[in-house]
């Protein structure tokens, strides 16, 4: 266990990934599908607000906000420059609309452990494109700035208190610990080889 300042600093890794990404998109070097990234600032954002009504710590709930800001940074520069864009398809559509019931369902709750497990529910819907554009087009993501994510959850993680262990302080930093290791791996690691059988 860490001391709980060093949340901030937590939060302060994925929002510099976020940044690294945004300006990585307005180079050209990433192309950001914007059904995950409008929903992946959407719903850190209300699951922030969950965990402020659930009265978590507000130093541990700096990293949901700040993975919440962060694609809005990316969504802008995606709009701004033409280099940045990704072709969104049915699959994509169809994966933000169950991502988007998910908050609906939060909505008609109105409870706090349900909407952050239901923000949870609705991100990881939100990343399924780009889990599976990760693995089909790995040159147009970046896992650096998803790296930045596992490691400010970590630190958020180390830095919870004894007695502020509870669903509202650890399900967001573990899911994301999840998350951003599996499109980080999906970025990185080689692809099996197609076999050629010769006469």
């Amino acid at each position: 266990m860490i001391n709980q300042h060093f949340a901030v600093l937590g939060a302060l890794f994925p929002l510099g990934g976020s940044i690294g990404y945004a300006i990585a998109a307005y180079r050209g070097r990433v192309q950001p599908n914007r059904v995950s990234w409008v929903l992946w600032a959407l719903s850190p954002l209300i699951a922030f607000a969950a965990e402020l009504v659930q009265h978590a710590n507000l130093e541990v709930s700096l990293l949901t906000f700040s993975v919440g800001f962060g694609p809005l940074l990316v969504l802008a520069v995606s709009f701004y420059s033409k280099k940045a864009h990704w072709k969104i398809t049915r699959f994509d559509l169809f994966c933000g609309s169950i991502s988007i019931l998910a908050l609906v369902l939060w909505a008609i709750t109105g409870k706090g452990n349900i909407a952050i497990l239901l923000s949870i529910m609705s991100d990881m819907f939100a990343a399924i494109p780009t889990l599976v554009k990760s693995y089909t087009h790995p040159k147009s993501e970046s896992a650096l700035a998803f790296m930045t994510s596992v490691v400010g959850s970590t630190i958020t993680l180390l830095a919870i208190q004894n007695g502020q262990w509870n669903f509202s302080t650890y399900a967001f930093p573990i899911y994301l610990i999840f998350i951003a290791s599996v499109i980080s791996a999906l970025i990185v690691l080689p692809r099996p080889q197609k076999v050629v059988f010769k006469d």
